[in-house]
């Protein structure tokens, strides 16, 4: 005889195990933005706004669950979003590390996932929030996030300028940190999108100048770091697609002199010039390159 029953003369009642009901943990006080939902999540994100009468995207906001999977093989400390069961995405890692959510014991949270239909294609964005009070969402009806892909990289470029602008105008170190990134009268990080736009268009010896020119600010913010490789990758693919292997070459033997030879070794550089070369790669004698 159970306690209940001792306690009461009553024969207890036999119910079938429930999963622990979720517990509320402390929320972080804005609105974080999911990853995965326009991959591995996408699916989930189109049965959920089908289900909502809205196939071809629009804008849902429903509860949802904090996750804690430890047997998550590429992150043990990953904290996956779960909608009616399914996993729509994840939180960003710094977020999932701190998140108060413990193996077993899912968190109940909201989500609002925002989608539109581009190319035959679901794309989808969504920001969580957890805890017991009302969310704050950074994104309405009259201002909804940008979704298609031209609308992402107008936004993603403007938020590069808009940063730029702001350490300009800060002062102090960080200005003249930002400063050593010019090139003329634009920031290095401010070539980005151009670069990509103008290979999208087959402009490549256009993209190549700006590559070269990131090229230069990159190594002079580099303040004893490896300058950042992206403009190097970019002008060693342009030049493979050029047909010019020797450009290729020493556009990318230039950042490995420009780079600490304690982060030379494994960098996606040197792994793209030993393939070039046909052999294990080793630091040049000279550098080289387009100026």
């Amino acid at each position: 005889m159970g306690f209940w029953a001792k306690l009461t003369g009553r024969k207890q009642e036999v119910v079938p195990e429930r999963t622990p009901e979720p517990r509320w943990v402390e929320s972080p006080g804005v609105a974080v933005e999911m990853t995965g939902t326009t991959t591995f999540g996408v699916d989930e994100a189109r049965v959920l706004f089908a289900s909502r009468g809205q196939g071809a995207g629009g804008m849902v906001t429903v509860a949802a669950s904090l996750v804690r999977e430890p047997e998550n093989p590429v992150d043990p400390d990953a904290v996956a979003v779960h909608v009616e069961g399914a996993r729509i995405g994840y939180l960003p890692s710094g977020f999932a590390e701190q998140a108060p959510v413990a193996v077993g014991e899912p968190a109940p949270c909201q989500i609002q996932l925002w989608a539109v239909t581009e190319d035959g294609k679901l794309r989808t964005r969504g920001w969580v929030w957890w805890g017991t009070s009302t969310p704050a969402w950074p994104h309405s009806s009259e201002n909804p996030p940008p979704l298609t892909r031209d609308r992402r990289r107008a936004a993603d470029a403007a938020a590069t300028t808009r940063m730029v602008d702001e350490a300009l105008a800060e002062g102090g170190s960080r200005a003249d940190q930002f400063h050593a990134g010019l090139v003329g009268r634009y920031h290095y990080l401010e070539t980005a999108e151009p670069i990509k736009q103008l290979k999208r268009e087959g402009r490549l010896q256009e993209a190549l100048v700006l590559c070269y020119g990131a090229i230069e600010g990159a190594e002079r913010d580099r303040q004893g770091r490896e300058p950042a490789p992206w403009y190097t990758e970019q002008a060693a693919i342009i030049h493979r697609k050029l047909g010019d292997r020797d450009a290729e070459i020493a556009v990318l033997e230039r950042w490995m002199l420009a780079c600490p030879p304690s982060r030379r070794e494994g960098s996606k550089v040197a792994e793209r010039l030993a393939k070039v070369k046909g052999r294990p790669s080793k630091l040049p004698r000279q550098s080289g390159g387009q100026a």
